[in-house]
């Protein structure tokens, strides 16, 4: 597997705050990696300044060979980059089918190629084909999360930035979420995943890596990271 996003000694500041502290991490194709920490640990900052919505004050991001630091959010869509933002955010007003026309605004292809692409968005989410016509602000909030990835997936990405994607659903709602992020990295998207739901994350992540107060503490295997006792005790609840 080819590396495909590289951040490198990342410094990114609000003001005087200064936020995201010498941060570095990789991510190879066809991987899923999480970040885990608590919050205002700088999950979704580093989120933010690789999909474009932060600019950094220091260090580099490539994404696929381009340096993508400077590059404005909406140029580094059409390379395959694309997130799904922490509290979904759909278009309420506008339908299902209408908020994944939206996902589908940079592409350049042939309308044959995204209406396959809504035919794969509709097998991966059964539920927005079936609510195809509703307006998103009437789905429910794991409807709506469904709608957020479909949306982005609908961009054509090689890879997918996801917030916090289990935020405010119930247990049963956030098993089917990660059945389906699982599902999308089978078919082909690489995953960069930011979730408070750490003991989930790390047992569908190829690799991690803990934040704490902007900086990375602990990185490695999934696996090794959930049998570590310092993750154990601070975001697994003690968990054996």
């Amino acid at each position: 597997m080819g590396e495909l996003l590289k951040v490198e000694n990342l410094n990114v500041y609000y003001g005087s705050i200064h936020a995201i502290k010498d941060l570095s991490l990789t991510v190879n194709e066809g991987e899923i990696v999480t970040m885990i920490g608590a919050n205002g640990a700088g999950k979704t900052t580093t989120m933010h300044a690789i999909s474009g919505l932060l600019k950094p004050r220091s260090g580099s991001i490539t994404y696929d060979g381009h340096l993508i630091s400077r590059m404005d959010a909406y140029k580094i869509v059409t390379l395959g980059l694309a997130q799904c933002p922490e509290g979904r955010r759909v278009f309420s007003g506008l339908t299902v089918h209408e908020n994944l026309e939206l996902g589908a605004y940079s592409r350049k292809d042939s309308k044959a190629a995204v209406e396959d692409d809504f035919n794969m968005v509709f097998e991966l989410l059964p539920r927005l084909k079936e609510r195809r016509n509703q307006l998103a602000g009437t789905l429910s909030g794991g409807e709506q999360q469904m709608l957020a990835m479909g949306r982005a997936l609908m961009s054509k990405p090689r890879m997918l930035l996801l917030d916090e994607p289990s935020m405010g659903l119930s247990p049963l709602l956030v098993k089917e979420i990660f059945r389906t992020i699982k599902r999308v990295n089978e078919n082909g998207v690489t995953v960069l995943l930011v979730e408070q739901n750490a003991k989930m994350a790390l047992n569908i992540a190829n690799r991690g890596y803990v934040i704490e107060t902007g900086s990375i503490t602990m990185e490695g295997k999934a696996s090794d990271l959930a049998d570590d006792p310092k993750v154990k005790q601070a975001y697994l609840g003690g968990a054996a």
